[in-house]
């Protein structure tokens, strides 16, 4: 998986206890959620629909702390909502920083200028701020004029502090070849940003807009496409070789939801941070132990049929990397 070595190092470690130690089930990443509330309203996003009182919660410093704690994975990405509309972000990431845990925290990137002050450079930490498209694009996504060049002056912003940048971009299906190859060339070429996160867009139960989701067939030909060249191994891409064989439709293998749970203002949500109507767990213990995970991933139930989304097979293409010598090497020299 493409990061720098210090974050190479502590998750191949991590990954190797684990299998030492026999166990089978364990997470990558922790999909944290101190907040549902938004400052846009995404049409493809179903977070803000919750009434008033549900966007009025907040995890607190303490909650995120032992959630991270309790589950034990080595990375973590604080996703909402907009993690920063939080006013205690500041401390959640430094708490987390101090137990050498590799942070992401996901942003629209709107009040990120305003707010970089409270946040400081680390290894353990990066911005992944989300950009979906090219200025058009991206503005139709998120239904909001200007957001765009918002994102990109952020960029600039965050990396002339020093602080390390990623993107995560979603892909829908009015995204063809061409506007997937404009907008890496972009990130990689022009605003230079350290990695680049990529995914099919999956059907929110909540989203507004309901008829632009990637399915698995339309996935494998706007991929395939894009990639064509030789082009995924000039980009920084922040995945596995074996995900973007994946996302082409050139190897196939199952969902692991348990890679990168995910604890939000309800608990932890099963069996993914990309359901909500599967209920929440109290303890990640109980979300561990107590689910059915045989029931999910495509063939198994309706809502995963169209589902290739990262977070649950990039784990399940991260664990057969480390599986395989050939594949390690493949993930350490190149795309």
């Amino acid at each position: 998986m493409s990061m720098p070595l210090q974050q190479k190092i502590a998750v191949a470690k991590y990954i190797a206890t684990k299998k030492l130690r026999g166990e089978k089930k364990y997470p990558l990443v922790l999909e944290l959620e101190p907040l549902l509330q938004c400052n846009l309203a995404c049409a493809g996003c179903g977070k803000i629909q919750h009434p008033d009182d549900i966007l009025r919660r907040r995890l607190s410093v303490e909650e995120c702390v032992a959630a991270v704690e309790e589950c034990g994975a080595p990375m973590v990405s604080i996703a909402g909502g907009e993690p920063l509309v939080h006013e205690q972000m500041p401390q959640i990431v430094e708490e987390l920083v101090k137990r050498k845990k590799f942070v992401f925290l996901c942003t629209n990137a709107l009040l990120l200028k305003k707010k970089i002050a409270q946040f400081k450079p680390s290894p353990y930490f990066s911005w992944m701020i989300h950009l979906d498209g090219m200025r058009e694009r991206h503005d139709e996504s998120v239904c909001r004029q200007g957001v765009f060049d918002k994102a990109v002056e952020a960029i600039k912003e965050a990396k002339a502090h020093g602080f390390r940048v990623y993107t995560n971009t979603t892909f829908f299906d009015q995204d063809g070849p061409e506007s997937v190859r404009a907008v890496l060339d972009f990130l990689n070429d022009e605003l230079k940003v350290d990695m680049m996160q990529i995914s099919p867009a999956y059907a929110y139960e909540k989203a507004p807009d309901q008829g632009h989701f990637l399915g698995v067939t339309r996935t494998h030909e706007v991929f395939k496409a894009a990639f064509e060249g030789g082009k995924r191994k000039k980009w920084r891409l922040n995945h596995s070789p074996l995900y973007l064989d994946f996302l082409e439709g050139k190897t196939d293998f199952e969902c692991t939801p348990w890679g990168i749970p995910c604890y939000t203002v309800f608990g932890w949500q099963r069996p993914c941070y990309l359901m909500s109507k599967e209920g929440y767990a109290k303890t990640y213990k109980e979300l561990l132990e107590e689910t059915d995970w045989s029931k999910y991933g495509r063939g198994k139930h309706e809502s995963c049929n169209n589902c290739m989304a990262h977070c649950g097979y990039e784990p399940t293409a991260v664990l057969r990397t480390t599986d395989s010598f050939k594949e390690s090497l493949r993930a350490a020299f190149g795309n």
